[in-house]
């Protein structure tokens, strides 16, 4: 087996790359050169679901939201270490048993001093 790799061993992946990023310049080139240009005060408006646009949109939002999308995203990246684990369960043994024992005490740690603070509870 081939474990030195040469410059010449990327060249597959550096040919998909460029590829990939000239059909998207291409794409994007070519679709503003030959869409339409007709631009009106009725077209330029900003359209949300049919609803007329009133007031600003820059309204503040409470802080409660921002946390639970956080926690929502923090939580949800917590449990994609477990897929691994539970894959290689019988691989890992007692030691990684231990390990994913230790990271959901952490886990159910976290959650609680959550519950606690109140930052789930919606008013």
């Amino acid at each position: 087996m081939n474990t030195t790799y040469v410059p010449a061993d990327y060249l597959p992946v550096l040919i998909q790359f460029g590829i990939a990023v000239g059909f998207v310049v291409f794409t994007m080139v070519v679709t503003h050169a030959i869409g339409p240009k007709r631009n009106s005060q009725k077209k330029d408006d900003p359209f949300e679901c049919g609803i007329p646009v009133q007031g600003d949109a820059r309204t503040p939002i409470s802080i409660k939201y921002f946390l639970i999308a956080i926690l929502f995203v923090l939580f949800d990246v917590e449990v994609i270490f477990l897929y691994p684990w539970a894959v290689n369960f019988k691989g890992l043994g007692m030691t990684g048993f231990i390990e994913m024992v230790l990271f959901m005490g952490l886990l159910l740690a976290g959650f609680y001093y959550i519950i606690r603070k109140g930052v789930l509870k919606w008013e």
